[in-house]
C-alpha cells in the first residue's frame, strides 16, 4: 500500500480523515527523525531539538519545563541531557528558583555548533518546505498551531478520565 492509497481510502468522513491525519503525523514524524538523524552531524534530531530549545530560552529551563515544551517526560530530557553533557554541548546547574531542580545551560561548543553546522539543518528545512507556496506554509503553520489545542484537549480528557 502506498501513502496515496491510504489517503484516498480515508478521505470519506471526518472520522476517517482524523484517522488519516493522525497516521500521517506519526509516519511523518518517523520519516523526519530518520532523515535528520542521518543528516545532522554529531547529534540526533531529539538531541538537536533539546539543544535548540535550550539556546532559544532567555533563562535556564529545568528538565520538567523542557519536557513540557518538547512533549516528553522529564526522564527522557535527562537522558538526552546526559548525552549532550558528555559531548560538551551543555552543562547542568542547580535551578536558581528551585534548589531541587536542575537546569540545562548551553556551552560555547553549542554556540559554535549552531554557527558552523546549523546552516546544513537550515538547508534541509528549506528543501522540506520548498514544495509549498508562501500561503500554504502560512496555512500549515496556523493549522499545526491549532493542533496543539487538540492535543491539550485530549490531555485534559485523559486526565479527567483518570480521576
Amino acid at each position: 500500500m502506498q501513502l496515496d492509497d491510504l489517503t484516498s481510502r480515508f478521505s470519506g468522513t471526518r472520522e476517517d480523515q482524523g484517522k488519516a491525519i493522525f497516521s500521517t503525523l506519526f509516519i511523518a514524524g518517523n520519516k523526519l527523525q530518520t532523515l535528520f538523524d542521518s543528516h545532522i552531524p554529531e547529534l540526533s534530531l531529539k538531541q538537536f531539538m533539546l539543544l535548540s530549545m535550550v539556546r532559544q530560552s532567555k533563562e535556564p529551563l529545568t528538565f520538567t519545563q523542557l519536557g513540557s515544551l518538547l512533549g516528553c517526560s522529564r526522564q527522557n530530557i535527562k537522558k538526552l541531557a546526559d548525552v549532550l553533557e558528555k559531548k560538551g554541548f551543555i552543562t547542568l546547574r542547580q535551578s536558581p528558583r528551585d534548589t531541587r531542580a536542575m537546569c540545562i545551560c548551553p556551552t560555547g561548543k553549542a554556540d559554535e555548533y549552531f554557527q558552523k553546522d546549523f546552516s546544513r539543518y537550515r538547508e534541509e528545512l528549506r528543501h522540506l518546505f520548498e514544495v509549498y507556496d508562501d500561503g500554504e506554509v502560512e496555512t500549515l503553520f496556523r493549522l499545526l498551531s491549532r493542533l496543539y489545542a487538540g492535543i491539550e484537549n485530549l490531555e485534559r480528557r485523559t486526565l479527567d478520565g483518570k480521576k
